[in-house]
């Protein structure tokens, strides 16, 4: 009977939405909040977006309702769960700046956990945090690359696409959003005197992740640069920036944060 009954309730969920689905109206939604409030450095206009949240909201109450695990035949391929658990996360986490009054940074110990831990959002009808959807969901999808995807809106996030991914590119998009990551010089310095490679704090985060496939962290960089690194180099991290990676205004030559 139980089984039925969650049948059902997929059913119903699914007719709800299913013009939504075919029309593709809540990743146009999301594709408008990328395209109007994120500049091509990655980062978002808080202030504006806080003023005209409507695509946001709407994106986010279509996640509440309709996951890869409420609905499963809304997902016909594991391209499409892959793709939506990264715009899910990414859209979760900009309406989590806004909702908690864009601070400036989230570096101190209460602002982390009330970001990551302490908040909760629906996803298919399923509360979670920030830390649980990463941790017990999408890491285990088992590809290292949806670290170079996954953003937590701050400045040492990879930087933030400004269209959505997508269930017949999401693969091409992580190999290019993961090669963009290696090639920035604030991600990964490489240092030919001191036989040292300085790379995120990101690689020390999920080490385990990277390491899965490859024999080291450097092996694993190395596959997604054509300047390879040489593996007996000594790999260091470079402290992550927490500082909320928001778009500010000029006004008298200074910067207003919010």
């Amino acid at each position: 009977m139980g089984r039925w009954i969650k049948r059902l309730a997929s059913l119903f969920v699914m007719a709800t939405f299913s013009a939504v689905a075919q029309t593709g109206e809540p990743l146009e939604a999301w594709a408008r909040v990328l395209d109007a409030y994120v500049d091509e450095r990655g980062r978002v206009d808080f202030a504006r977006l806080k003023a005209s949240p409507n695509d946001l909201r709407a994106y986010v109450d279509y996640i509440a309702t309709v996951s890869p695990r409420s609905t499963p035949d809304a997902f016909s391929t594991a391209n499409a769960e892959l793709a939506y658990y990264l715009n899910s996360y990414n859209a979760l986490a900009m309406y989590n700046v806004i909702d908690a009054g864009i601070p400036r940074s989230l570096a101190s110990f209460f602002k982390k956990f009330r970001f990551f831990y302490w908040k909760k959002f629906n996803v298919g009808g399923e509360k979670t945090s920030l830390y649980r959807y990463e941790n017990d969901v999408i890491r285990r999808l088992g590809d290292a690359r949806v670290h170079f995807a996954l953003n937590c809106m701050s400045i040492s996030c990879p930087q933030l696409p400004r269209t959505p991914f997508t269930a017949s590119l999401v693969q091409q998009q992580l190999d290019s959003e993961t090669r963009q990551f290696f090639a920035e010089a604030r991600n990964i310095r490489v240092d030919h005197e001191r036989l040292v490679v300085e790379v995120s704090e990101i690689l020390d985060f999920y080490t385990e992740d990277f390491l899965a496939t490859d024999p080291s962290l450097i092996a694993y960089i190395n596959r997604y640069r054509d300047d390879q690194i040489p593996d007996s180099y000594t790999v260091e991290f470079i402290d992550y920036d927490w500082t909320v990676n928001s778009q500010c205004e000029s006004d008298n030559g200074g910067c207003i944060r919010f």
